[in-house]
């Protein structure tokens, strides 16, 4: 990273907008991206593709040292290994575990590290904290902090300028704060970062949100949203998520109708939402993952303002693991199994399809409520290394014919599934969480959530 002496400050900065651009394009505005994940690395490369001058800061040194070598820790990111390599070798992208010294060289920071929710569902602002603390360590006047962590409304203005003006010894008005969700998807990352979707900024003043837009505007080749506030801007990422939670658990409220209805509801689905007004999301075994069920908690913990519709949702889709259970029991008892004397196989650990990750992953809750019943219980997923979480025996794709087993909890829909030699396998139960699997012709007992058995 270029030397202090050299650099170039956008926030305040007196230089017309074409000189600050080309101070960014070229190097001479220093960046710091704080969190090399899946969603920071992506992000990494792309701001080392524009400025040319990054440093990435992350605790993990395997990772870093990886990252240094040109080797690509995020799985299941199209083009970016060859991406993040050619910035490597370019010397656009460097990364550390110092993130003091990162924050002292950097004139924007940008922050992307997760933010949990505690047991009791409030929301763990810890690792944000910690890299805000690093920042101020070494946060100069006209330097730029740009937020692109998913938090709860207000934590930019109540929490992370307050600190950063109090651990660095500026005043509020001698630094730029903003707000930029993080509005990608694994596994498209790239390209949802370059312009899948159109931008959202907004700054704690005027000033934040014209350098969050200008800084933008060469990252992204989509339309650019300036929002009145970071507070707002906060929002935008929230309100994504519980929006989908809310439609999924409609949607899966729906289906569980399918029995008794008699019908198929996901085919009902399909043609209600053949009407413009009309767009329910589809019937599944669980919400996973690091965004949706975590972000309806943003809202619900910090604030006083009731939210009944959010929490009745989060409950529905945390109890579809449980129906899926309990339908795989109803087939077992059709064939006389006790769910203690069944041999079970879970198809797919990871929470999406392609993706290793297993945070709030359905798979977890099917697991533990078969292993809990006595039931043996076998863990089949092509992408997955670790399985330690789950209580469950690993097994390999090709092993599932000498498993000698009685049902089948289909979690993931990961491609490598396609080559089942369903036909090959003795007659099972199978319960389809996903529904991804077309039986017909089998002697299987299949459930499929959402159209029924």
């Amino acid at each position: 990273m270029s030397q202090q002496a050299e650099t170039f400050g956008l926030y305040g900065s007196t230089a017309t907008p074409e000189a600050q651009r080309e101070a960014l394009r070229t190097g001479r505005v220093p960046v710091a991206v704080y969190g090399l994940g899946k969603m920071g690395l992506p992000l990494a490369s792309v701001y080392a593709e524009v400025t040319g001058n990054v440093t990435g800061v992350d605790l993990d040194a395997a990772r870093v040292e990886r990252i240094e070598a040109g080797d690509c820790p995020v799985i299941g990111e199209p083009d970016l290994p060859e991406r993040m390599a050619e910035v490597v070798e370019a010397g656009a992208l460097a990364a550390t575990t110092d993130g003091t010294r990162a924050a002292r060289e950097a004139r924007i920071h940008v922050v992307i590290v997760p933010t949990l929710v505690h047991e009791n569902g409030v929301p763990d602002l810890g690792a944000v904290r910690s890299v805000v603390e690093t920042i101020a360590s070494g946060l100069a006047p006209g330097d730029m902090v740009v937020i692109e962590s998913t938090v709860p409304p207000r934590t930019c203005v109540d929490f992370v300028q307050p600190l950063l003006a109090r651990e660095s010894g500026l005043s509020e008005d001698e630094f730029g704060l903003a707000f930029c969700p993080e509005r990608t998807k694994s596994g498209q990352a790239l390209a949802d970062i370059t312009g899948t979707h159109p931008k959202v900024v907004g700054g704690v003043d005027a000033e934040s949100t014209r350098v969050a837009s200008l800084i933008y505007r060469e990252i992204t080749s989509n339309e650019l949203v300036e929002l009145s506030d970071a507070t707002a801007a906060e929002c935008v990422k929230v309100f994504e998520g519980v929006y989908r939670d809310v439609n999924i658990a409609l949607a899966n409220e729906l289906g569980r109708f399918a029995d008794e209805l008699g019908v198929d509801v996901v085919e009902a689905i399909e043609a209600a939402n053949t009407q413009p007004v009309c767009d329910i999301h589809t019937p599944g075994i669980g919400v996973g993952g690091h965004c949706i069920p975590y972000y309806p908690y943003f809202l619900l913990s910090p604030f006083e303002t009731d939210a009944p519709l959010m929490r009745t949702a989060r409950g529905i889709n945390d109890a579809m693991p449980l129906f899926a259970v309990n339908k795989l029991e109803e087939g077992l008892d059709r064939k006389g199994i006790p769910l203690h004397d069944a041999r079970v196989a879970l198809l797919g650990l990871t929470y999406r399809p392609g993706v290793e990750e297993i945070r709030k992953s359905p798979a977890l809750p099917v697991a533990q409520r078969l292993a809990g019943a006595g039931a043996t219980v076998y863990g089949v997923d092509p992408i997955l290394h670790d399985t330690s979480a789950f209580p469950l025996t690993p097994a390999a794709l090709d092993d599932l014919a000498t498993l000698d087993l009685d049902a089948v909890v289909f979690v993931t829909a990961h491609r490598e599934f396609a080559a089942i030699d369903w036909a090959a396998l003795d007659p099972l139960v199978v319960v389809d969480g996903r529904d991804a699997l077309d039986l017909d012709g089998t002697d299987h007992d299949v459930y499929t959530i959402g159209r029924g058995h």
